[in-house]
């Protein structure tokens, strides 16, 4: 895998355009079988650099907790959100992430002159936004918004398997793994499962039989 470290160059054209305190936004957890879908909104410092910052997904779990630090010490204002489990089953997980987004962003205070989206518009958010495709590969505000909402949601699922280790959360962090489907027709739901993921791995597990999995109906890698 190419590690490309994201830019600052989308930043700082906004930034010329009068849009001063940029937020960058991403969200973790879509494609999870449990726990929450977590947010971040990040305002970079223009005058405090941050190397190695990148899209989480290429990145090791200790440099996360590196850039996270340096992420949360440097940086204008940054703020994280979510949504539970049993909001994903009421409202969908897109829905539920948009939710988490618009939260995140929300609570920065005062608030961002615009912000830099992965991917999608967040719906009623009453300030200035832009979707940027692969975002966080490219923008160095969402990338960092990528690494906080990875880094924050990973410790919460380590508190959920310090709680109740049936599930192995600290090594699959909620995702459908081999692990986490075995424990799952051995123990059943728990109270972080989201009712509405039932991949058919799950029951050809439960049933004895083998047969081709497939991803949750509207889920997306982190």
């Amino acid at each position: 895998m190419v590690r490309t470290r994201a830019m600052r160059t989308l930043e700082n054209a906004m930034r010329r355009w009068g849009f001063y305190r940029v937020a960058g936004c991403d969200e973790v957890g879509r494609g999870c079988l449990a726990g929450p879908v977590v947010a971040a909104a990040v305002v970079l410092d223009p005058g405090r650099s941050i190397p190695g910052v990148r899209d989480s997904k290429m990145t090791t779990a200790p440099e996360r907790e590196r850039l996270f630090e340096a992420i949360t010490r440097k940086a204008l204002a940054w703020a994280v959100a979510s949504a539970s489990a049993g909001e994903i089953d009421d409202i969908n997980i897109h829905q539920a992430s948009l939710l988490a987004m618009r939260r995140a962003v929300m609570t920065i205070a005062p608030l961002p002159d615009l912000v830099l989206v992965d991917a999608f518009q967040i719906p009623a958010l009453p300030i200035p936004q832009r979707a940027v495709p692969h975002g966080d590969r490219r923008c160095s505000a969402i990338a960092a918004a990528s690494i906080v909402a990875k880094v924050t949601r990973d410790r919460e699922m380590q508190r959920h398997h310090t709680s109740d280790p049936r599930y192995g959360y600290d090594r699959h962090k909620g995702y459908a793994t081999p692990v986490h489907l075995a424990a799952l027709a051995r123990h059943g739901y728990s109270p972080i499962h989201r009712r509405s993921f039932r991949p058919s791995s799950l029951f050809d597990t439960m049933d004895g039989t083998r047969q081709p999995g497939r991803a949750p109906a509207g889920s997306r890698d982190e």
